[in-house]
């Protein structure tokens, strides 16, 4: 018999929104019932709990941090309470834990020691943008950044657009906020005139903005991207 505790995965809003605008009732329902939770930065994790969850007493709670400075030995040691038979929450910055987030290696951990591992339903920028894209949603890879450097990230384009072409692909990444117009520049530049692009920012939030058209048309119809959370999608037929 499993006596263990469960691991909870669960999702943040993409931004500066009242949580159950996006989020089920179910996320509000979970974090009511957990006092430890994976986090990787406890003084948003604490103001986004208190959000969705005023009642919830705030001295209860207890934090383990997972950010790019946890030494990964001491990973293991943030599931020691589902081995006593307490549930533990992973609780993502924005969006859904393990996707493009660091929650995955923890998650990774859970299964090799069989710790249940329950996902709860929220929003991905990455799927949102490619629902709302045209582009082909059945064949698809997410890329994550390019690379900074000029001429490394000109040639990461050509090879994202080649393929595209090649594979019947849709080719997904994403850019640091503040290097969002140079980015599209790029595109704009380098690519085929024809190929498709999709810009999807802010989303969920009311300043949301998704549009999807030739190399040739953002030419002439560029948009400000600066510091705006932006998933970049390209298609070559």
């Amino acid at each position: 018999m499993n006596n263990k505790g469960n691991l909870y995965l669960i999702p943040c809003t993409l931004g500066d929104n009242e949580p159950l605008e996006v989020l089920p009732i179910s996320v509000k329902e979970t974090i009511e019932r957990l006092n430890i939770f994976i986090v990787e930065n406890e003084k948003s994790a604490r103001r986004f709990i208190k959000k969705i969850t005023p009642e919830k007493s705030q001295p209860s709670l207890q934090f383990f941090i997972l950010n790019k400075h946890t030494d990964k030995a001491d990973l293991p040691n943030f599931l020691n309470p589902c081995s006593k038979g307490d549930n533990v929450g992973l609780l993502s910055e924005a969006g859904c834990p393990g996707i493009a987030d660091p929650g995955a290696d923890i998650v990774k951990i859970a299964h090799e020691n069989n710790i249940k591992v329950i996902p709860l339903v929220g929003p991905s920028s990455i799927l949102l943008a490619l629902m709302s894209s045209g582009m082909n949603g059945q064949r698809f890879a997410f890329n994550g950044y390019l690379p900074i450097d000029k001429n490394e990230r000109k040639n990461e384009l050509k090879r994202l657009e080649r393929l595209s072409f090649e594979l019947n692909q849709s080719q997904i990444f994403i850019e640091t906020p503040y290097r969002n117009n140079k980015i599209l520049e790029d595109i704009t530049s380098i690519l085929s005139g024809n190929t498709l692009v999709c810009v999807a920012c802010d989303i969920t939030l009311l300043t949301e903005f998704i549009k999807t058209q030739t190399v040739n048309e953002w030419k002439k119809n560029m948009v400000d991207l600066h510091k705006r959370p932006t998933i970049f999608i390209i298609y070559k037929k």
